[in-house]
């Protein structure tokens, strides 16, 4: 066995299990079985298990966080590695017993790094770097292993009695962060087997295929074997002001699935439409959250696919065991202050399976700061008790439209008193890396643990979602997670809003909800899109023309610009250059641009419909120099992608050429006017 943990025997576990599911089903009362805490891969080959605590696990995780409070969290390398040997870089030494439960970085090379188990002479792994994330070289082996959104990162849990060292042969690392479980001294942990056990082979094809089935109905796997489980197929009319119970129970049980639709009745920014989850009889709800954001949207619109919550098609679904003593009331809120009935469809998916001795009941906390108070990291969870939090997800907007320097801020949790959790930078902590680098962070991108909501640059916004399993956050006493809003001394008044689950044994202290005119997601009125970097580009002339994506300086002006040069006429016509914009809501729009004038540089114009919209804007100049904001006109805009067409329609008689050095695209929303009829 890769890992082994002292406890009752598993066939006794779920023999009592079992026995516990056909007394139920036969309506017979008896107190449902203890199971023991899953470590290593079985937490992740047994998500029936995730409700369980452990009290004798405590969570961490080493890192190349800035130990100064600066932001040089891997950047040079200075906080990479704990001591320097000879040969190369210790990254972590660890002792036992305990489990690394995730190793992600976003700067992954072809150094070779070593993990050394309980003082050995010689290593049990020996890989490039690069070779743990390609899913193919044992024992990182997919679909434990995956690389995306910037970042690599591994779930392969690695077991050590006594402990754990792992060494990079190089002279420089940067970003890093592993994850571990220790336990109390004394406890039997089995260490990793190289060769891998046929067993944990066995537990990893059982994980795989859980994997594969993300997006789909995983209920089945959120109980013991042999346990009947129940669906419930409601379809309501929901009407402003009136809550509609979707199901209700007075017997014992756990909740294991809701799907939820349509997707798009939640759709939006106004955050009025409610999901809340009662148990046991308690007056306060243990879920509270607009519906959109409690299913991973961003910013209104569907964004997660993940294995245990997300979008699939038009409809919501969350797959969690939600265990309960005695009662739960799940029912869903429209405070939307006009309209008529609207049809809501739900499946629940139940057991009559009570909460066991050592299950904690699921919670999820909404919470939204705008902005964050200054010199403050915002909370995710700030709670007393014990209990573990199992994910969170966060939508992010800067105050400066087209930057982003608050994703530049760590995330920590304080687990018991003390740091346990000190991150890197926000989109690390969800497996990512490198936001603002085209074809890293920067677009919606699902995998089952985690991921990215969406990057949109020109409207300030970005977020990510993660899943913690067996790399779950632990505590016994009290836990402070939080994630800080710039990149020193939470400095950037940031929107943030999240939602944090969690499992505990006691109900924690619960925020009331915001006011509704507090929860709406605020719209930038004004965006910024820089064509040379991270805007899509639709369509470009061919023939006739070249076009190069470049860094200009121009006198104390450095930027970035997309450059298209032409001769005459592409064969249709003008030369052009289509982006697609997305546009966070409908309405008028002011379309301006700021580019390069100067003798080389040609007449710019916008497009509609294959005609000329708007003024003409000569960017001749007899010398070189970055233009002040240009206005071309006006045009009405749909929510979401819409495609800006520009055109070079001629030249200056004094231009040598008809070229474009173009750096922005502004897009300014216009007040909507509303005349009053003179009395």
């Amino acid at each position: 066995m890769p890992e082994k943990i002292t406890r009752t025997p598993r066939f006794l576990v779920l023999a009592a299990a079992a026995f516990i599911a056909v007394s139920a089903a036969a309506c017979v009362s008896k107190p449902p079985a203890a199971e023991a805490p899953p470590v290593g891969i079985e937490a992740l080959a047994r998500p029936d298990l995730l409700a369980v605590l452990d009290p004798s696990a405590t969570a961490g995780m080493v890192s190349s966080f800035d130990r100064t409070g600066g932001n040089d969290d891997g950047f040079s390398g200075t906080y990479s590695f704990v001591r320097k040997e000879e040969g190369g870089l210790v990254l972590a030494d660890l002792e036992g017993p305990g489990i690394i439960t995730r190793i992600h970085t976003p700067t992954p090379t072809d150094d070779i790094v070593e993990f050394t188990f309980d003082g050995e002479a010689d290593p049990r792994i020996r890989l490039k770097v690069s070779e743990i994330f390609d899913g193919t070289h044992a024992p990182f082996l997919s679909p434990l292993i995956w690389t995306g959104a910037g970042g690599s990162v591994s779930y392969v849990p690695l077991a050590f009695r006594k402990s754990c060292k792992i060494l990079v042969k190089a002279g420089l690392f940067q970003f890093i962060q592993i994850n571990h479980v220790r336990y109390p001294e004394g406890t039997a942990v089995e260490t990793y087997a190289s060769p891998p056990s046929s067993a944990f082979v066995a537990q990893l094809e059982d994980s795989g295929r859980l994997f594969a089935q993300t997006g789909s109905d995983i209920s089945k796997a959120l109980v013991p074997p042999g346990t009947n489980v129940a669906t419930e197929l409601i379809s309501k009319a929901l009407l402003p002001g009136r809550p509609v119970t979707l199901y209700e129970t007075k017997r014992p049980g756990r909740l294991l699935g809701l799907r939820l639709g349509p997707a798009s009745l939640f759709s939006g920014p106004d955050r009025d439409i409610v999901l809340r989850i009662f148990w046991d009889g308690d007056a306060e709800p243990a879920v509270n959250c607009p519906v959109g954001d409690f299913f991973g949207y961003s910013f209104g619109r569907p964004a997660v696919k993940s294995l245990f919550l997300g979008t699939e098609g038009d409809m919501n679904y969350i797959y969690l065991p939600m265990p309960f003593d005695r009662a739960a009331r799940v029912e869903i809120l429209s405070e939307r202050a006009s309209g008529g009935s609207v049809e809501i469809r739900a499946e629940i998916v139940h057991a009559r399976l009570g909460r066991r001795p050592g299950e904690g009941r699921f919670y999820a906390v909404w919470r939204r700061e705008n902005p964050p108070r200054e010199g403050t990291p915002y909370a995710f969870l700030k709670t007393t008790g014990q209990g573990k939090v199992i994910g969170v997800i966060l939508q992010a907007q800067g105050p400066v439209p087209g930057q982003t320097p608050f994703f530049e801020g760590d995330d920590r949790a304080v687990i018991d008193g003390a740091l346990a959790v000190p991150g890197t930078g926000s989109e690390d902590s969800f497996n990512g890396g490198w936001y603002d680098v085209p074809g890293r962070w920067y677009g919606r991108t699902s995998f089952p643990l985690s991921g990215c909501l969406d990057y949109l640059k020109p409207q300030a916004r970005t977020g990510g979602y993660r899943w913690l399993v067996a790399d779950a956050y632990h505590y016994r006493q009290s836990i402070d997670y939080t994630i800080e809003h710039g990149p020193e001394g939470n400095l950037i008044p940031t929107d943030y809003a999240s939602v944090a689950f969690f499992y505990a044994l006691e109900p924690p202290a619960r925020e009331p909800l915001l006011p509704l005119a507090m929860r709406k997601a605020a719209a930038p009125s004004r965006l910024v899109f820089i064509p040379g970097w991270n805007v899509p580009l639709r369509s470009s002339s061919i023939e006739n023309a070249t076009m190069e994506k470049k860094v200009m300086t121009v006198g104390k002006d450095r930027f970035r610009v997309l450059s298209l040069r032409t001769k005459g006429e592409d064969v249709f016509g003008p030369h052009h250059l289509a982006f697609a914009c997305d546009v966070p809501e409908a309405g008028m729009y002011r379309v301006s641009i700021i580019g390069v004038a100067g003798p080389d540089q040609g007449i710019v114009q916008l497009a509609r419909n294959d005609r000329p919209w708007g003024d003409k804007v000569d960017l001749y100049a007899a010398v070189r120099g970055k233009s002040e904001s240009l206005t071309l006109g006006e045009l009405a805009l749909s929510g979401g992608e819409n495609a800006i067409v520009l055109r070079l329609v001629g030249k200056n008689d004094k231009s040598s050429g008809i070229g474009l050095d173009l750096a922005e695209i502004i897009l300014e929303k216009i007040p909507r006017v509303t005349h009053r009829p003179v009395s």
